[in-house]
């Protein structure tokens, strides 16, 4: 195993964050006089910015890594997660965007304020943040673990505090002076590096193996790894879940998450808006086949070394006793130096993309729909609102980097694992919002009492789902759906007050 960095894999690395701090530097000089500019640019930004800034936000360092681990162990069924995100983006464009617009939205819980009133969103707002909290926390956790690992060649906590540390200050510089508009413009660049470290990489692996492209689709096709659409009833992405189920997550993640929307939100109008989720889903998939691809290119690579040619001892996917993917495996190992650099850096990139979105996204919700409504006094003036943003964003900052590190002890002593809670923890939150939201556009039922018990309910119930709560691990769907009815029930409960 390679234990240090290459000269050219240190130049390769340097050069990567010469330009990231060049490029937040140009990005923070557009003038910002109030929070909304700060958190929606103004409603500035161009379609196919917020687009790509949306594929960057959605992908992190876990699908950097995690695209790969699919289609190595399984077959290209995960494709059709992001067909069923063409559903969901289709009903979010054409029913909610317009909704948000309408109301000159900041935050897509500005709806539920104006809806059912304004603790209505503070309710939702503060679902979010602890939800995100979590997630993303163990998120970053991940994407330093991988960073630690190739730069460090070991994963002791101060190395892996390092990597946060890496990862936050890179967020950091394009949140902090130059908001949303910054983000989306830097998340650009984060999509541009971490799609060519792939392309860097396939391409590599194809020509280091010396087969001919005949005889790798015949070994695949025999050995069912280019399945696309599975109708089996076994768990995972099959057709059915995938219509039910993931559905459902896909219209929480691009329509009732401010983490993905407020890109969205930052377009001139709901047309533009509706159309760069549309175009984002469209850039998506060949990004998504492409790690994919990797993933095959692995599983020939290793596991038919009669015809890739290897000649290394077998695979084991495992790094100081802790699992890890077979790119990671093939990064630590076989990876050529200046290469290994350019991985890394696209590791990163794929990490940064989701932490900046996250750190504006935590500090809008924050800002707009728990301390204006509720703690500010009527004579501060919007420069107030801009410092407490920002305030906000090094507040998360530190709360998530905190978290992170508290992911790297809690996965090694607890008896849950917490990666595995930790990344699908938001499902708590979509379940409780898809119910309040289904009530509040489709029916005229609903209070704002009956938001903050929706949103309890969707969440035990989800709880009370988990296999380590009732010792049976249920489908996806199943928990998705049980926890979407119970929050949108509890909100039959109550007659409308006010009007939407």
């Amino acid at each position: 195993m390679q234990s240090h960095f290459s000269t050219l894999d240190w130049m390769v690395f340097a050069s990567y964050f010469v330009v990231l701090f060049l490029t937040s530097f140009l990005f923070s000089q557009s003038r910002i006089e109030t929070s909304r500019d700060y958190f929606t640019g103004n409603n500035s930004m161009p379609i196919w910015a917020v687009a790509i800034s949306v594929v960057a936000t959605s992908q992190s360092a876990a699908t950097f890594l995690g695209g790969p681990e699919s289609s190595y162990g399984h077959d290209l069924t995960y494709l059709g997660f992001y067909g069923s995100a063409f559903l969901a983006i289709l009903f979010v464009a054409k029913v909610l965007v317009p909704r948000f617009y309408a109301i000159n939205a900041i935050t897509v819980y500005d709806y539920l304020g104006t809806r059912y009133g304004e603790h209505a969103k503070r309710y939702a707002g503060i679902m979010f943040l602890l939800g995100r909290l979590l997630a993303s926390g163990a998120r970053l956790y991940i994407g330093a673990l991988a960073i630690s690992m190739i730069l460090f060649s070991d994963i002791l906590p101060q190395h892996v505090g390092i990597a946060i540390l890496i990862l936050i200050v890179g967020a950091l510089a394009y949140t902090y002076f130059g908001g949303v508009k910054s983000v989306i413009l830097s998340d650009v660049i984060q999509a541009v590096t971490y799609v060519g470290a792939g392309i860097a990489v396939l391409v590599y692996l194809y020509y280091s193996m010396n087969i001919d492209f005949g005889t790798m689709i015949s070994t695949l096709a025999e050995e069912n790894k280019l399945r696309v659409v599975d109708f089996s009833f076994n768990k995972g992405f099959t057709f059915w879940e995938l219509l039910t189920g993931w559905l459902l997550l896909n219209i929480a993640a691009y329509g009732l998450d401010q983490d993905m929307t407020q890109r969205v939100l930052s377009c001139k109008n709901p047309k533009e808006g509706a159309r760069s989720l549309i175009y984002s889903i469209i850039f998506t998939v060949p990004v998504v086949l492409l790690f994919l691809l990797i993933g095959l290119l692995l599983y020939l690579y290793y596991l038919h070394p009669e015809l890739s040619g290897f000649t290394g001892a077998c695979v084991e996917q495992k790094f100081a006793g802790e699992k890890i993917t077979i790119f990671m495996t093939y990064i630590l190992n076989e990876m050529p130096e200046g290469l290994r650099g350019l991985v890394t850096v696209g590791a990163i990139a794929a990490a940064l993309s989701s932490t900046n979105s996250v750190l504006s996204a935590m500090a809008s919700v924050a800002v707009e729909d728990i301390y204006r409504p509720w703690l500010a006094k009527p004579h501060h003036d919007e420069a107030h609102f801009l410092r407490v943003g920002r305030w906000m964003v090094l507040l998360f900052a530190l709360l998530l980097s905190i978290m992170a590190m508290v992911s790297f002890y809690w996965q090694r002593y607890a008896d849950i694992p917490l990666l595995e809670f930790a990344l699908g923890v938001m499902i708590f939150a979509y379940a409780s919002l898809l119910g309040v939201y289904g009530a509040a556009i489709f029916t005229n039922r609903g209070s704002e009492k009956s938001v903050l018990w929706a949103l309890i309910g969707g969440f035990v119930t989800v709880l009370i789902l988990q296999p380590y709560i009732i010792s049976t691990k249920l489908a996806f769907s199943t928990i998705m759906i049980s926890g979407t009815l119970v929050s949108f029930l509890i909100m039959m409960t109550q007659k409308e007050v006010g009007e939407a």
